[in-house]
Protein backbone atom coordinates (compact mmCIF):
# COMPACT_ATOMS: atom_id res chain seq x y z
CA UNK A 1 0.00 0.00 0.00
CA UNK A 2 3.01 2.29 0.34
CA UNK A 3 2.99 2.53 -3.46
CA UNK A 4 -0.22 4.58 -3.30
CA UNK A 5 1.47 7.34 -1.30
CA UNK A 6 4.44 7.70 -3.65
CA UNK A 7 4.51 11.09 -5.36
CA UNK A 8 4.13 11.14 -9.14
CA UNK A 9 4.66 14.59 -10.65
CA UNK A 10 4.22 16.03 -7.16
CA UNK A 11 0.90 14.28 -6.39
CA UNK A 12 0.29 10.96 -4.57
CA UNK A 13 -0.31 8.03 -6.90
CA UNK A 14 -3.69 7.29 -5.27
CA UNK A 15 -5.04 10.67 -6.38
CA UNK A 16 -4.05 9.94 -9.97
CA UNK A 17 -5.71 6.52 -9.71
CA UNK A 18 -8.93 8.06 -8.36
CA UNK A 19 -9.08 10.45 -11.32
CA UNK A 20 -8.19 7.84 -13.96
CA UNK A 21 -10.66 5.38 -12.40
CA UNK A 22 -13.41 8.00 -12.62
CA UNK A 23 -12.61 8.73 -16.27
CA UNK A 24 -12.44 5.03 -17.13
CA UNK A 25 -15.79 4.45 -15.43
CA UNK A 26 -17.34 7.29 -17.43
CA UNK A 27 -16.02 5.86 -20.71
CA UNK A 28 -17.32 2.37 -19.90
CA UNK A 29 -20.72 3.84 -18.94
CA UNK A 30 -20.76 5.94 -22.12
CA UNK A 31 -19.96 3.39 -24.81
CA UNK A 32 -20.54 0.14 -22.94
CA UNK A 33 -24.01 0.93 -21.56
CA UNK A 34 -25.60 4.22 -22.66
CA UNK A 35 -24.44 4.17 -26.28
CA UNK A 36 -23.82 0.51 -26.98
CA UNK A 37 -26.02 0.70 -30.07
CA UNK A 38 -25.19 3.22 -32.79
CA UNK A 39 -27.80 5.96 -32.94
CA UNK A 40 -28.10 9.61 -33.79
CA UNK A 41 -27.61 11.69 -30.67
CA UNK A 42 -30.15 14.49 -30.45
CA UNK A 43 -29.91 17.84 -28.75
CA UNK A 44 -31.73 16.69 -25.59
CA UNK A 45 -29.49 13.66 -25.08
CA UNK A 46 -26.40 15.75 -25.84
CA UNK A 47 -27.38 18.35 -23.24
CA UNK A 48 -28.03 15.65 -20.63
CA UNK A 49 -24.65 14.05 -21.27
CA UNK A 50 -22.97 17.44 -21.15
CA UNK A 51 -24.71 18.36 -17.90
CA UNK A 52 -23.42 15.12 -16.37
CA UNK A 53 -19.84 15.75 -17.50
CA UNK A 54 -19.91 19.40 -16.42
CA UNK A 55 -21.36 18.45 -13.03
CA UNK A 56 -18.62 15.84 -12.55
CA UNK A 57 -15.94 18.30 -13.68
CA UNK A 58 -17.18 20.92 -11.23
CA UNK A 59 -17.74 18.31 -8.55
CA UNK A 60 -14.14 17.18 -8.87
CA UNK A 61 -13.18 20.63 -7.59
CA UNK A 62 -14.53 19.44 -4.23
CA UNK A 63 -11.99 16.62 -4.26
CA UNK A 64 -9.27 19.13 -5.15
CA UNK A 65 -10.36 21.39 -2.28
CA UNK A 66 -10.40 18.44 0.16
CA UNK A 67 -6.86 17.34 -0.73
CA UNK A 68 -5.13 20.51 -1.98
CA UNK A 69 -6.92 23.52 -0.47
CA UNK A 70 -8.83 26.58 -1.64
CA UNK A 71 -6.11 28.16 -3.80
CA UNK A 72 -5.67 24.96 -5.80
CA UNK A 73 -9.47 24.75 -6.20
CA UNK A 74 -9.64 28.27 -7.66
CA UNK A 75 -6.82 27.36 -10.05
CA UNK A 76 -8.59 24.15 -11.07
CA UNK A 77 -11.89 25.93 -11.76
CA UNK A 78 -10.15 28.69 -13.73
CA UNK A 79 -8.25 26.12 -15.79
CA UNK A 80 -11.44 24.09 -16.34
CA UNK A 81 -13.40 27.11 -17.61
CA UNK A 82 -10.53 28.34 -19.80
CA UNK A 83 -9.95 24.90 -21.33
CA UNK A 84 -13.62 24.35 -22.10
CA UNK A 85 -13.95 27.76 -23.71
CA UNK A 86 -10.76 27.50 -25.77
CA UNK A 87 -11.96 24.13 -27.03
CA UNK A 88 -15.14 25.64 -28.53
CA UNK A 89 -13.31 26.24 -31.80
CA UNK A 90 -12.57 22.53 -31.84
CA UNK A 91 -16.29 21.85 -32.27
CA UNK A 92 -16.30 23.82 -35.53
CA UNK A 93 -13.31 21.82 -36.79
CA UNK A 94 -14.92 18.50 -35.80
CA UNK A 95 -18.11 19.46 -37.66
CA UNK A 96 -16.01 20.41 -40.70
CA UNK A 97 -14.17 17.06 -40.62
CA UNK A 98 -17.37 15.01 -40.27
CA UNK A 99 -18.92 16.97 -43.14
CA UNK A 100 -15.89 16.47 -45.40
CA UNK A 101 -15.86 12.69 -44.88
CA UNK A 102 -19.69 12.46 -44.92
CA UNK A 103 -19.79 10.59 -41.61
CA UNK A 104 -23.42 9.70 -40.74
CA UNK A 105 -24.52 11.29 -37.46
CA UNK A 106 -25.26 7.92 -35.85
CA UNK A 107 -21.56 6.96 -36.13
CA UNK A 108 -20.09 10.30 -35.05
CA UNK A 109 -20.31 9.56 -31.33
CA UNK A 110 -18.19 6.40 -31.74
CA UNK A 111 -15.48 8.36 -33.54
CA UNK A 112 -15.46 11.00 -30.79
CA UNK A 113 -15.37 8.31 -28.10
CA UNK A 114 -12.20 6.74 -29.46
CA UNK A 115 -10.85 10.22 -30.00
CA UNK A 116 -11.14 10.80 -26.23
CA UNK A 117 -8.74 7.93 -25.58
CA UNK A 118 -6.21 9.58 -27.86
CA UNK A 119 -6.69 12.90 -26.06
CA UNK A 120 -6.09 11.28 -22.66
CA UNK A 121 -2.76 9.86 -23.87
CA UNK A 122 -1.56 12.76 -26.04
CA UNK A 123 -2.40 15.50 -23.53
CA UNK A 124 -0.82 13.43 -20.78
CA UNK A 125 2.43 13.30 -22.76
CA UNK A 126 2.35 17.03 -23.57
CA UNK A 127 1.56 18.04 -20.00
CA UNK A 128 4.18 15.69 -18.57
CA UNK A 129 6.84 17.15 -20.87
CA UNK A 130 5.66 20.69 -20.11
CA UNK A 131 5.77 20.10 -16.35
CA UNK A 132 9.27 18.66 -16.58
CA UNK A 133 10.53 21.60 -18.63
CA UNK A 134 8.90 24.20 -16.35
CA UNK A 135 10.34 22.49 -13.24
CA UNK A 136 13.84 22.73 -14.72
CA UNK A 137 13.53 26.09 -16.45
CA UNK A 138 10.99 28.36 -14.73
CA UNK A 139 11.62 31.15 -17.24
CA UNK A 140 9.82 29.05 -19.87
CA UNK A 141 6.57 30.25 -18.25
CA UNK A 142 7.37 33.76 -19.46
CA UNK A 143 7.73 32.39 -23.00
CA UNK A 144 4.32 30.74 -22.62
CA UNK A 145 2.91 34.07 -21.39
CA UNK A 146 4.32 36.03 -24.33
CA UNK A 147 3.06 33.37 -26.74
CA UNK A 148 -0.47 33.66 -25.31
CA UNK A 149 -0.43 37.46 -25.51
CA UNK A 150 0.70 37.39 -29.15
CA UNK A 151 -1.85 34.68 -29.98
CA UNK A 152 -4.63 36.73 -28.39
CA UNK A 153 -3.62 39.87 -30.31
CA UNK A 154 -3.49 37.90 -33.56
CA UNK A 155 -6.97 36.43 -32.95
CA UNK A 156 -8.30 39.89 -32.13
CA UNK A 157 -7.26 41.44 -35.44
CA UNK A 158 -7.39 38.48 -37.83
CA UNK A 159 -10.50 38.19 -39.96
CA UNK A 160 -12.09 34.79 -40.40
CA UNK A 161 -11.12 33.02 -43.59
CA UNK A 162 -13.29 30.75 -45.68
CA UNK A 163 -13.50 27.11 -44.70
CA UNK A 164 -10.23 25.28 -45.41
CA UNK A 165 -10.03 22.61 -48.11
CA UNK A 166 -9.31 19.45 -46.12
CA UNK A 167 -8.37 17.53 -49.26
CA UNK A 168 -5.14 19.55 -49.28
CA UNK A 169 -4.35 18.88 -45.62
CA UNK A 170 -0.79 17.46 -45.37
CA UNK A 171 -1.75 14.98 -42.64
CA UNK A 172 -4.52 13.51 -44.79
CA UNK A 173 -2.23 13.40 -47.84
CA UNK A 174 0.44 11.59 -45.79
CA UNK A 175 -2.14 9.12 -44.48
CA UNK A 176 -3.39 8.36 -47.98
CA UNK A 177 0.18 7.81 -49.15
CA UNK A 178 1.02 5.16 -46.54
CA UNK A 179 -2.35 3.45 -46.05
CA UNK A 180 -4.95 1.98 -48.34
CA UNK A 181 -8.18 3.94 -48.01
CA UNK A 182 -11.76 3.53 -49.17
CA UNK A 183 -14.74 5.86 -49.34
CA UNK A 184 -17.08 3.04 -48.28
CA UNK A 185 -18.75 3.21 -44.89
CA UNK A 186 -20.05 -0.08 -43.50
CA UNK A 187 -21.48 0.34 -40.04
CA UNK A 188 -19.06 1.75 -37.49
CA UNK A 189 -16.04 -0.15 -38.86
CA UNK A 190 -12.78 1.79 -38.94
CA UNK A 191 -11.21 -0.67 -41.40
CA UNK A 192 -12.56 -2.99 -44.11
CA UNK A 193 -11.06 -5.90 -46.01
CA UNK A 194 -11.56 -5.20 -49.72
CA UNK A 195 -10.14 -6.87 -52.85
CA UNK A 196 -7.13 -5.21 -54.46
CA UNK A 197 -6.28 -5.26 -58.18
CA UNK A 198 -5.31 -8.95 -57.97
CA UNK A 199 -8.46 -9.91 -56.09
CA UNK A 200 -6.67 -10.47 -52.77
CA UNK A 201 -8.48 -9.15 -49.71
CA UNK A 202 -6.47 -6.39 -48.07
CA UNK A 203 -7.36 -4.03 -45.22
CA UNK A 204 -8.44 -0.47 -46.04
CA UNK A 205 -9.04 2.51 -43.79
CA UNK A 206 -12.62 3.79 -43.89
CA UNK A 207 -13.64 7.46 -43.68
CA UNK A 208 -14.32 6.90 -39.95
CA UNK A 209 -10.65 6.13 -39.30
CA UNK A 210 -9.49 9.05 -41.44
CA UNK A 211 -11.85 11.37 -39.55
CA UNK A 212 -10.49 10.06 -36.24
CA UNK A 213 -6.91 10.74 -37.31
CA UNK A 214 -7.80 14.27 -38.42
CA UNK A 215 -9.66 14.99 -35.15
CA UNK A 216 -6.68 13.79 -33.09
CA UNK A 217 -4.35 15.98 -35.12
CA UNK A 218 -6.67 18.96 -34.66
CA UNK A 219 -6.67 18.38 -30.89
CA UNK A 220 -2.87 18.45 -30.81
CA UNK A 221 -2.93 21.78 -32.64
CA UNK A 222 -5.45 23.25 -30.20
CA UNK A 223 -3.43 21.90 -27.26
CA UNK A 224 -0.52 24.10 -28.37
CA UNK A 225 -2.63 27.06 -27.20
CA UNK A 226 -4.56 25.52 -24.32
CA UNK A 227 -1.77 23.70 -22.46
CA UNK A 228 0.49 26.79 -22.14
CA UNK A 229 -2.60 28.76 -21.06
CA UNK A 230 -3.18 26.43 -18.11
CA UNK A 231 0.51 26.37 -17.18
CA UNK A 232 0.34 30.14 -16.72
CA UNK A 233 -2.59 29.56 -14.33
CA UNK A 234 -0.88 26.79 -12.36
CA UNK A 235 2.22 24.63 -12.76
CA UNK A 236 0.73 21.71 -10.82
CA UNK A 237 0.56 18.83 -13.36
CA UNK A 238 -2.39 17.22 -11.54
CA UNK A 239 -4.55 20.33 -11.86
CA UNK A 240 -3.42 20.97 -15.43
CA UNK A 241 -4.19 17.41 -16.56
CA UNK A 242 -7.47 16.86 -14.71
CA UNK A 243 -8.90 20.22 -15.83
CA UNK A 244 -7.88 19.46 -19.43
CA UNK A 245 -9.49 16.03 -19.53
CA UNK A 246 -12.74 17.03 -17.80
CA UNK A 247 -13.09 20.02 -20.14
CA UNK A 248 -12.57 17.93 -23.26
CA UNK A 249 -14.84 15.11 -22.04
CA UNK A 250 -17.74 17.51 -21.54
CA UNK A 251 -17.17 19.44 -24.73
CA UNK A 252 -17.16 16.34 -26.93
CA UNK A 253 -20.52 15.40 -25.39
CA UNK A 254 -21.82 18.91 -26.06
CA UNK A 255 -20.75 18.76 -29.71
CA UNK A 256 -24.08 17.34 -30.91
CA UNK A 257 -25.99 20.27 -29.40
CA UNK A 258 -23.55 23.08 -30.19
CA UNK A 259 -22.53 22.13 -33.73
CA UNK A 260 -25.83 23.48 -35.10
CA UNK A 261 -25.76 26.77 -33.17
CA UNK A 262 -22.09 27.79 -33.26
CA UNK A 263 -23.05 30.84 -35.31
CA UNK A 264 -24.77 32.22 -32.19
CA UNK A 265 -21.33 32.54 -30.54
CA UNK A 266 -19.79 34.62 -33.31
CA UNK A 267 -18.51 37.30 -30.92
CA UNK A 268 -17.00 34.84 -28.47
CA UNK A 269 -13.83 34.96 -30.57
CA UNK A 270 -13.11 38.44 -29.23
CA UNK A 271 -13.70 37.33 -25.65
CA UNK A 272 -11.26 34.46 -26.18
CA UNK A 273 -8.71 36.90 -27.56
CA UNK A 274 -9.02 39.14 -24.51
CA UNK A 275 -8.90 36.09 -22.23
CA UNK A 276 -5.64 34.85 -23.76
CA UNK A 277 -4.11 38.32 -23.42
CA UNK A 278 -5.24 38.50 -19.77
CA UNK A 279 -3.91 35.03 -18.93
CA UNK A 280 -0.59 35.80 -20.58
CA UNK A 281 -0.34 39.17 -18.81
CA UNK A 282 -0.96 37.87 -15.28
CA UNK A 283 2.66 36.95 -14.61
CA UNK A 284 3.93 40.33 -15.74
CA UNK A 285 1.24 42.14 -13.72
CA UNK A 286 2.16 40.14 -10.60
CA UNK A 287 5.87 40.94 -11.07
CA UNK A 288 5.14 44.62 -11.67
CA UNK A 289 3.07 44.87 -8.48
CA UNK A 290 5.50 42.82 -6.44
CA UNK A 291 3.05 39.95 -5.85
CA UNK A 292 4.20 36.36 -5.45
CA UNK A 293 1.47 35.37 -7.89
CA UNK A 294 -1.73 36.80 -9.35
CA UNK A 295 -4.56 35.99 -6.86
CA UNK A 296 -6.33 32.79 -8.10
CA UNK A 297 -9.76 34.02 -6.97
CA UNK A 298 -9.31 37.25 -8.94
CA UNK A 299 -8.22 35.24 -11.95
CA UNK A 300 -11.33 33.06 -11.73
CA UNK A 301 -13.63 36.08 -11.39
CA UNK A 302 -12.05 38.00 -14.28
CA UNK A 303 -12.20 34.87 -16.47
CA UNK A 304 -15.94 34.48 -15.82
CA UNK A 305 -16.50 38.20 -16.48
CA UNK A 306 -14.69 38.14 -19.84
CA UNK A 307 -16.42 34.99 -21.07
CA UNK A 308 -19.80 36.10 -19.75
CA UNK A 309 -19.52 39.37 -21.65
CA UNK A 310 -18.59 37.49 -24.83
CA UNK A 311 -21.47 35.03 -24.54
CA UNK A 312 -24.09 37.68 -23.73
CA UNK A 313 -22.89 39.95 -26.56
CA UNK A 314 -22.96 37.02 -29.01
CA UNK A 315 -26.47 35.93 -28.08
CA UNK A 316 -27.85 39.47 -28.18
CA UNK A 317 -26.25 40.48 -31.47
CA UNK A 318 -27.05 37.26 -33.33
CA UNK A 319 -30.73 37.15 -32.45
CA UNK A 320 -33.03 36.67 -35.39
CA UNK A 321 -33.86 40.07 -36.71
CA UNK A 322 -31.07 41.82 -34.84
CA UNK A 323 -29.61 44.57 -36.91
CA UNK A 324 -25.94 43.79 -37.26
CA UNK A 325 -24.70 40.56 -38.71
CA UNK A 326 -22.01 38.49 -37.10
CA UNK A 327 -18.47 39.64 -37.84
CA UNK A 328 -16.54 37.94 -40.56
Amino acid sequence: MEFLTILFLGTPVWMWLVFLGLVLGLLVLDLGILNREDHEIGVTESLKMSALYIALGLGFSGFVWWQMGGEATAQYLTAFVVEKTLALDNIFVIALIFGFFAIPRKYQHRVLFWGILGVIVLRGIMIGLGATIVAQYHWVLYLFAVFLILTGIKMLFTKEEKEPDLSKNPVLRLFRRFFRVTDRIEGHAFTLKLPDASGKLVRHATPLLMALVMIEFADVIFAVDSVPAVFTITTDPFIVYTSNIFAVLGLRALYFALSAVLHRFAYLKYALSVLLIFIGSKMFIADLLGWEKFPPVWSLGITFAILGAGIVTSLLRTQKGAGEAAPR
